[in-house]
């Protein structure tokens, strides 16, 4: 069954194909037959409750620098694609809340993945509160007080923004530590929003799991060791990645999150374990399958495809 393929993304061109979850559903999807299109989240509009974009036919090919060719741009009600891939990076902002707002109003016969209600109710650091017992001591404020007494209970603490991504903004605050009243001030002027403190994890030096999971079931990991001198894992940030197996306690994570991702819709989840605490869950635009493959892991484009085949034919045939 061919499908139309719209992909909302980051311009195809500035990609870097090697390390590109989008790219790697995008060669299975071709592979697959599927007619490929894309625009950029700019070129989203809501007119009279319809949902169009200007979009170009796409085609690629695994080939650094020539990965992409784009047809001339045309509009496109949205609700004639079948499928509408989700994939600009963030940050989470009102850009990308608004986008969610616009996809939602798309018809059921349209499958947006992932699920754009279900991303905006599932910011990635709050989301993963809604499993405490699997989780390191977390505080989300911006109130000084409350910071100091937190570190007073956990001792060493990591601050991050609460929308932040890709390791950026990421410190460690030692219990005595000079430079607290300065990073203090710094997130007030630079964040608006309430900011992430968790207690620190010291075996964060042997890695950050990244686990996919797939319509609720873990299908791959890889593990991420930061650089030395470094607590961000990110491989944006310099982390090395390698092939993982998961633990009984990562089995139980995911067996404990996976029905509640399945019945929110969201099919394509990466979380964050380290030391056997989870500590987020990606539902925006998830990275890692590219990894997995490169590492001898299985190729999870393919799985990903396969639950969206599912859902599709479901709804076609209701």
């Amino acid at each position: 069954m061919a499908l139309t393929v719209a992909v909302q993304m980051d311009s195809i061109r500035a990609i870097r194909i090697a390390g590109d979850t989008t790219f790697a559903l995008l060669l299975e999807a071709q592979a697959r037959g599927h007619r490929l299109l894309h625009y950029t989240p700019d070129r989203l509009s809501l007119q009279n409750g319809r949902v169009t974009a200007r979009v170009e036919a796409l085609t690629v090919q695994d080939v650094e620098g020539a990965h992409a060719t784009l047809g001339a741009p045309e509009r496109l009600d949205l609700s004639q694609a079948e499928v509408v891939l989700m994939r600009q990076d963030p940050p989470f902002d009102m850009a990308y809340i608004t986008a969610t707002h616009m996809l939602e109003r798309l018809p059921a016969s349209t499958l947006v993945v992932n699920n754009p209600a279900e991303v905006r109710n599932a910011p990635e650091k709050l989301f993963v509160l809604d499993f405490p017992t699997l989780m390191p001591p977390t505080l989300i404020t911006r109130d000084k007080a409350e910071i100091e007494a937190f570190r007073a209970e956990h001792g060493a603490i990591v601050m991050k923004p609460l929308h932040g991504h890709g390791g950026a903004a990421v410190f460690r605050v030692l219990p005595e530590d000079a430079n607290f009243g300065s990073m203090f001030d710094l997130f007030s002027v630079t964040f608006r929003e309430q900011w992430v403190v968790q207690r620190f994890l010291p075996r964060i030096t042997e890695g950050d799991k990244r686990i996919i999971l797939v319509d609720g079931e873990p299908l791959g990991a890889i593990n991420r060791v930061p650089a030395l001198n470094d607590i961000r894992s990110n491989m944006v940030r310099g982390g090395a990645a390698a092939a993982s197996d998961l633990t009984p306690r990562e089995l139980e994570i995911c067996a404990t999150i996976g029905p509640e991702l399945r019945r929110r819709g969201l099919i394509l989840v990466g979380i964050d374990v380290i030391d056997g605490n989870l500590t987020e869950i990606n539902v925006t635009s998830p990275t890692g399958i590219r990894a997995i493959k490169r590492l001898g892991g299985p190729d999870l484009a393919v799985s990903v495809w396969d639950a969206i085949e599912a859902r599709v034919s479901t709804v076609l045939s209701a």
